[in-house]
């Protein structure tokens, strides 16, 4: 499966920068548990390195998939006409890599089912005892990473007003800690990739608990090098 997409800033003037609301202290400090999480996504002693990324990938499909559905009659072809996040477009590019341009519905529906088929395929993420793990399952997995952050980033930098009308903040605070965390620990997502949220991530992952904030020193723009350092993270593409 080659399903990639790109971000390419859309060229045209950002607006005036609307004031961030999804960065209001008192959103930010909201959650569903003050869990330490740094510690919750280290893969355990004797577990075997496949089936925890393979465990974890697929309760953060469920999880975000979950969260996105509970906002998903907000984001329309009208009112989302393009995968935005802040002023970057993301475009979906299908198995022969051909450029698509799609809404942002269009876009979640192409990452969910692609991520829905991986997922529920015997032979990438297997079930049955003693049956091996692709070699490209990590690569996979690196992708799947990618695609699930741009819906969390977009349910942000789009839906947040929806998501504090139901009271959803706390959940998408924790679940957005609790990922950028796990594919942190594991160099599943290339920083540069998640720049666009560095805003959010230093405030959410150094409030969550100490660990973290010493990984995320310098202040703006530079949390996700800072971050990248402290990773010796793996390239990927």
């Amino acid at each position: 499966t080659d399903w990639k997409s790109k971000g390419k800033p859309n060229g045209k003037k950002p607006a005036p920068e609307e004031k961030k609301l999804y960065l209001e202290p008192e959103y930010t400090k909201s959650r569903i548990t003050d869990f330490e999480f740094k510690e919750l996504v280290m893969l355990p002693r004797e577990i075997d390195l496949n089936e925890w990324l393979a465990s974890n990938t697929t309760t953060f499909f469920h999880h975000i998939n979950l969260q996105y559905s509970t906002i998903s009659e907000f984001c329309t072809g009208e009112s989302c006409q393009t995968m935005a996040v802040c002023n970057t477009q993301y475009y979906w590019y299908d198995e022969r890599g051909k450029k698509i341009k799609c809404t942002a519905p269009q876009y979640v529906d192409f990452v969910m089912s692609s991520v829905q088929k991986l997922v529920t395929d015997e032979d990438i993420f297997p079930t049955k005892y003693g049956k091996e793990f692709p070699n490209s399952f990590e690569s996979l997995v690196k992708k799947i990473c990618k695609y699930l952050f741009h819906v969390l980033a977009h349910i942000y930098s789009s839906h947040f007003k929806e998501t504090l009308a139901l009271e959803l903040h706390g959940h998408l605070n924790t679940l957005y800690i609790h990922f950028i965390l796990f594919i942190r620990e594991f160099n599943l997502v290339d920083p540069k990739e998640t720049t666009i949220m560095d805003d959010l991530t230093e405030v959410l992952c150094s409030s969550s608990g100490s660990s973290a904030s010493s990984s995320n020193g310098s202040g703006d723009g530079g949390g996700g090098s800072s971050s990248a350092g402290a990773q010796n993270h793996v390239k990927e593409r």
